[in-house]
């Protein structure tokens, strides 16, 4: 696919991203007799990712995230040439989403932008529990090692076909389910910068972290899955008969 497009998909993709994943905590779960509540936002997340990557996976490979980006080239997925562009598109995606969801809850009578508005990620008095910077920086690195681990493994062509997407969607669930009291839960940090952009404040202070820790799980995952499940060499290379 040309760069134009894969770039478009991209864009779009992690648009539907956040304003799905974001939006159902933002406008879903925001009511106590009506809210999704806590497991209804974690499953909007892994919803997200499964029908993107169904519906845009062929295009661009439905990356949504630019810790999935620089994991899957450390992964050897991934040409280096193409990670800046593809982290343009999410991140305008990302920040066009959280703009218009919170044009959306604007609509609401007496809505106000807190410090922890339109879902935004963080530790400390940013983190839902209280969790602390320490926690929070291993709990991103940690699960966003095993989410590439199950992108890497279950796009392997030696895996069964068609099963990617769902497997990449219900892990992205059960990462939310695990994480969202400590961080809000990144591994993505396109998903965190657009929400903390327009929130400002100790969010973007923060936004670091969900750079940072989500980059290095991803590159360290990149790296153990070469070695887990090496590819093996064309006949001409390994020096078996053609």
């Amino acid at each position: 696919m040309p760069l134009t497009n894969r770039l478009t998909a991209e864009l779009f993709g992690t648009f539907w991203l956040v304003f799905g994943g974001c939006g159902s905590a933002v406008l879903a779960a925001a009511y106590p007799a009506l809210g999704i509540g806590f497991t209804g936002v974690a499953l909007a997340f892994g919803l997200t990712v499964l029908t993107m990557a169904y519906s845009i996976g062929h295009i661009s490979g439905c990356h949504l995230n630019p810790a999935v980006t620089v994991g899957l080239w450390a992964g050897g997925r991934f040409p280096a040439r193409d990670i800046i562009p593809y982290w343009i598109a999410q991140l305008i995606g990302a920040t066009v989403a959280a703009y218009l969801l919170l044009h959306i809850a604007q609509g609401a009578p007496g809505f106000e932008l807190g410090p922890k508005g339109l879902a935004v990620n963080g530790y400390g008095p940013q983190s839902p529990g209280g969790y602390s910077l320490e926690s929070g920086l291993i709990i991103e690195i940690v699960l966003t090692f095993g989410f590439l681990v199950v992108i890497l493994g279950a796009t392997d062509t030696r895996s069964p076909s068609g099963f990617a997407p769902i497997a990449i969607g219900l892990a992205l669930t059960l990462i939310h389910l695990i994480s969202i009291p400590v961080t809000n839960t990144s591994v993505n940090p396109a998903r965190s910068t657009g929400p903390a952009l327009l929130v400002g404040g100790l969010a973007l202070s923060q936004l670091w972290v969900f750079w940072i820790a989500p980059i290095i799980g991803a590159l360290l995952a990149g790296g153990f899955y070469r070695q887990l499940a090496p590819q093996p060499l064309p006949p001409a290379i390994s020096g078996e008969p053609l």
